[in-house]
């Protein structure tokens, strides 16, 4: 498996979560992480992706020192199983289920409709 197919399920999992995964990129700072993972709740955390087995460069270590003295989580991903584990980590409890968000929208739409007054 390669680092951009783990990038990919990352972003998918992430956006099912309700978050968001912006590429990071910070010109004149090389060894920045890979993504800025956004999740509900204000929860901001830095992700490095590898391909499995591979580990961050002594340059890419350094940066994430700096990230983590001003308070911010960096988190290393090499595998689908590590995105999961990420995801559980960070995710929020969602307050309603799918299902009762259709609920409410309907209920809503019929109120547009003059049905329920």
């Amino acid at each position: 498996m390669r680092e951009r197919d783990i990038e990919k399920y990352l972003r998918e999992q992430v956006r099912a979560a309700g978050g968001r995964a912006y590429k990071f990129v910070s010109p004149g700072n090389a060894g920045v992480p890979d993504r800025l993972v956004l999740f509900p709740g204000g929860q901001a955390v830095f992700a490095e992706l590898k391909a499995p087995g591979k580990k961050p460069t002594v340059l890419q270590q350094a940066q994430a020192e700096k990230i983590r003295a001003l308070g911010f989580q960096v988190i290393v991903i090499d595998s689908k199983q590590g995105v999961d584990e990420f995801i559980r980590r960070f995710e929020q409890p969602r307050p309603y289920s799918d299902e009762g968000w259709d609920a409410c929208e309907a209920y809503f739409k019929s109120l547009q409709r003059g049905e329920c007054i």
